[in-house]
């Protein structure tokens, strides 16, 4: 059985008005898009369906956390994910996802698949470096931290060179 398949949206048969659908997100769910940069999450993602005549507006709300690899200790921290976003839905002829905040299904639709917005927002929310809060406050202490100060190069007392003044006049 496709693991993704419990987060299909059924709209038909739905009143119109406003219905909500809750989604616990895990590691299960990243495994099914063969995604291995969490070592564990735990988001629950909430979603706002208002269903309207000829089109149905959805919201998005994650609360979580996932638990990733620094980038410069590799220890492993927690990072919070709170946030939301829209998506637009219409009918149309064809099937077009090509606009990020407008969805258009063939007519004969009867569900929509939202794992796809849920895993690109989740993934897109986690910044490209990541760096343990312990370090920027300065309170994490590890072998790898001293090793990198140890390694770094030291500041040395600059020398100033006359010449380089008298080319900075030319500007």
């Amino acid at each position: 059985m496709d693991p993704l398949s419990n987060y299909a949206i059924h709209f038909v048969g739905l009143k119109e008005g406003l219905h909500e659908f809750n989604f616990e997100i895990d590691d299960t769910f990243f495994k099914a898009f063969d995604y291995n940069e969490f070592n564990n999450s735990k988001i629950n993602c909430l979603i706002s369906l208002e269903k309207k005549s000829t089109l149905m507006n959805l919201k998005f709300n994650y609360i979580g956390l996932i638990n990733v690899n620094c980038d410069i200790s590799n220890e492993p921290f927690d990072f919070s994910i709170n946030l939301s976003t829209d998506l637009v839905v219409k009918f149309g002829k064809m099937f077009n996802d090509e606009n990020d905040e407008i969805i258009i299904l063939s007519h004969g639709s009867y569900k929509i698949d939202v794992s796809q917005y849920i895993y690109e927002m989740i993934v897109l929310s986690v910044p490209l470096k990541k760096i343990h809060p312990g370090i920027e406050k300065g309170t994490l202490k590890t072998e790898v931290l001293k090793r990198l100060e140890e390694l770094s190069p030291k500041k040395t007392k600059q020398i100033k060179d006359p010449r380089w003044d008298k080319l900075k006049d030319l500007l």
